[in-house]
């Protein structure tokens, strides 16, 4: 690939991350789409998105950390509460067809806007709940089957993670993105990339550098202005892209 195609990749995922990480997920809308694009196919290039957002949620954790919006133990509670799904989602991908799962998929984000537009105080201020031994067990069945989404599609499924801990667990909307980006873009992407390989998918390690360096760069400036402004425009941000990849995934199967 010539230096401007390979720029370019580099924008579009710098671009991609950056919103994704405003927003709490998302990355996929721009970055996979990208990635077909310029030639890829389709289980080639998801195995290679997710080994490159690994890298957003990289970035995003070292300005979360340093903001002090980040907490150890719900970090690991996330983590590990999605990654059994998150395997079997992983292994499901290569054997059924995409096209009406997508379009679902697409369908309940943009619910998912909806929802959050309806609600005007949601996420505006920390309320917690559900933090006893029966709402994280709830909380973790929960986060499960939307690992089970994120090993399997390709884009959006970390807006699911931002708004069922900001529903669920009553988090800011500052907390639950910096939750979202580390647990799902470090671990989640990581273990469903690694278990595409295994099964089969290949990674194009060429263009690796180029996204890697656009994920982390976008995931930090993104974590950067997440925590500059406040809650409600984080949620307006969240919305945007909510409706965004509802429509891309819907477009994708008409």
């Amino acid at each position: 690939m010539d230096f401007l195609s390979t720029f370019g990749l580099f924008i579009g995922s710098l671009i991609a991350n950056t919103l994704a990480s405003l927003a709490g997920g998302g990355a996929g809308l721009l970055q996979l789409p990208l990635l077909l694009f310029l030639g890829l196919g389709f289980s080639v290039a998801l195995a290679t998105h997710k080994v490159a957002s690994v890298a957003l949620g990289l970035g995003a954790a070292l300005k979360h950390w340093r903001s002090g919006n980040l907490d150890p133990k719900l970090t690991l509670y996330v983590t590990l509460a999605g990654a059994a799904g998150v395997i079997g989602g992983a292994n499901l991908i290569l054997f059924v067809p995409g096209p009406l799962a997508e379009g679902l998929l697409g369908g309940f984000i943009i619910l998912l806007g909806v929802y959050s537009r309806m609600r005007k105080t949601l996420g505006q201020e920390a309320e917690p709940k559900h933090r006893d031994k029966m709402g994280m067990v709830l909380g973790c069945l929960g986060l499960s089957a939307i690992g089970l989404l994120n090993g399997s599609l390709t884009a959006g499924t970390g807006l699911f993670v931002t708004l069922f801990l900001v529903r669920w667990f009553g988090f800011d909307y500052k907390q639950a993105v910096a939750l979202t980006l580390v647990s799902v873009g470090i671990f989640w992407n990581g273990l469903g990339a690694a278990t595409l390989a295994i099964a089969g998918a290949a990674i194009y390690w060429p263009w690796i550098p180029a996204l890697l360096a656009g994920s982390i760069l976008g995931g930090y400036l993104g974590a950067y202005l997440a925590d500059k402004y406040s809650n409600k425009m984080i949620k307006i941000a969240f919305e945007l892209l909510t409706f965004a990849v509802g429509i891309k995934l819907l477009w994708g199967v008409l």
